[in-house]
C-alpha cells in the first residue's frame, strides 16, 4: 500500500485505530505506571521513636529514676524485600494476563482476517457467478435481439409485398374508375342534352299555358271587378238603408226610454233649471241595467242622487231586439237630467 492507503488496515479503519496498535499503547501505559509505582513505594527511613523516662516524686527520699530502654524496631529492609517481591509478582501476574490479551486479541485479529477472507472469497464467487449470469442474459438478449431482428425484417418484407400489391390495385381500380368516369360524364352529358332539350320544350309550353292563363286571369279579374263593384253598390246601400233603420229604431227607443225616466224622476225642491246632471248608463241585451255612473255633477247633492235613483229605479229598459242596433246605440250611452228637459 502506499500513501493513503498505508493509514488503513485491511478492514477499512485508520491504522492507529487498529487493534494490535491499540493493544501496544495499553501495555506501555501499564508498563509505565508499574514503573513509577515501584518507585514511589521506596520506603522513607523513619527517625527511631523518642524513648520516655520519668520518676516518681514523693515525701519520701528521692530515688533515682531508672533507665527505659529503646522498643526494638522490626526489620524495614525485611518488609521492603517483601513488598518488592509482591510488586513483582504482581507485575509479572500482569504481564500475565497481558499476554493472555494479547493472544485473544491476535486470535480475534486473524478469526476477523480469516471472516474477512472468506467473505472476499464469496464475494468473488457472487462477482463471478453474477458475471456468469450477466453473460447468459447477454448472450439470451442478443439472440433475442437477433430474432426480433428477422421477424421485424420478415415483417418489412411482408409489408413490402403488401404495400406493392396494393398499389397494384390502387392502380387498377384508379384505372377502372377513370373508364367509368368517362363513361359516366359521357352519360350525363347526353341526359343533359336531352334534359335541355325538354326543358325547352316545357319552357315553350309554360310560357304558352302562361299566356292563355294571364288572359284568362284578366278577363276573370274584369268579370270579378265588375261583380265587387255590384256587390258593394249593394251592401252600401243596404248598410244605408240599415243604417237608415237603425237610426230610427234607435231614436224610438231612445225616446221611450227618455219618457220612462221622466215618469220615474222626481226632482228635489230644492232643483232649479240650471241644474244639470250626466250619468253614464250600462245595459245589457235583455234591458235590464248593468251600472251607472255619475260622469258630470249638477252641484246639488239631492239632485244627483235624484238622478241616478230614477235610473235604478227602473227594472227593464225598453231596447230593440236587433243586436246590432242595441250594441250600437244601448249597450252604452249617455243621458242628461234637467228639470226643463230630459236628454
Amino acid at each position: 500500500m502506499t500513501g493513503q492507503e498505508r493509514e488503513y488496515t485491511s478492514t477499512g479503519v485508520p491504522a492507529w485505530k487498529s487493534p494490535v496498535a491499540l493493544s501496544v499503547a495499553l501495555h506501555l501505559l501499564i508498563a509505565g505506571v508499574a514503573l513509577a509505582g515501584w518507585s514511589w513505594s521506596n520506603p522513607i527511613q523513619e527517625p527511631p521513636p523518642n524513648s520516655i523516662s520519668a520518676r516518681l516524686i514523693t515525701q519520701q527520699k528521692p530515688e533515682p529514676s531508672p533507665v527505659v530502654e529503646p522498643v526494638d524496631q522490626p526489620d524495614k529492609e525485611q518488609e521492603r524485600k517483601e513488598l518488592e517481591k509482591q510488586k513483582q509478582a504482581e507485575l509479572q501476574k500482569r504481564q500475565k494476563e497481558e499476554e493472555v490479551r494479547k493472544a485473544a486479541e491476535q486470535k480475534k485479529l486473524e478469526e476477523v482476517k480469516r471472516k474477512e477472507q472468506e467473505r472476499k472469497q464469496e464475494q468473488a464467487k457472487a462477482e463471478e457467478l453474477k458475471a456468469k449470469k450477466a453473460q447468459e442474459a447477454a448472450r439470451l438478449k442478443a439472440e433475442a435481439e437477433a430474432k426480433e431482428r428477422e421477424r421485424r425484417k420478415a415483417e418489412a418484407d411482408a409489408e413490402k409485398k403488401r404495400q406493392q400489391e396494393a398499389k397494384r390495385k390502387a392502380e387498377e381500380e384508379k384505372q377502372r374508375k377513370e373508364e367509368q368516369r368517362k363513361r359516366e360524364e359521357a352519360e350525363r352529358k347526353k341526359q343533359e342534352e336531352l334534359a335541355r332539350k325538354e326543358a325547352e320544350r316545357k319552357r315553350l309550353d309554360a310560357e304558352r299555358r302562361l299566356q292563355e292563363q294571364q288572359l284568362e286571369a284578366q278577363a276573370e279579374q274584369a268579370r270579378k271587378a265588375r261583380a265587387d263593384e255590384a256587390r258593394r253598390q249593394e251592401q252600401a246601400a243596404a248598410a244605408k238603408a240599415r243604417e237608415a233603420q237603425m237610426l230610427s229604431d234607435s231614436q224610438k227607443y231612445q225616446a221611450l226610454i227618455r219618457e220612462r225616466l221622466s215618469q220615474a224622476w222626481y226632482p228635489p225642491s230644492s232643483a232649479t233649471e240650471e241644474m244639470t246632471a250626466r250619468l253614464h248608463i250600462t245595459l245589457l241585451p235583455t234591458g235590464e241595467l248593468a251600472s251607472v255612473k255619475l260622469v258630470a255633477s249638477s252641484g246639488n247633492t239631492a239632485f244627483d242622487n235624484s238622478a241616478l235613483g230614477a235610473v235604478r229605479s227602473l227594472n227593464r229598459y225598453p231596447v230593440p231586439s236587433e243586436r246590432d242596433t242595441f250594441e250600437t246605440y244601448f249597450r252604452q250611452f249617455t243621458i242628461e237630467f234637467n228639470p226643463k228637459r230630459l236628454r
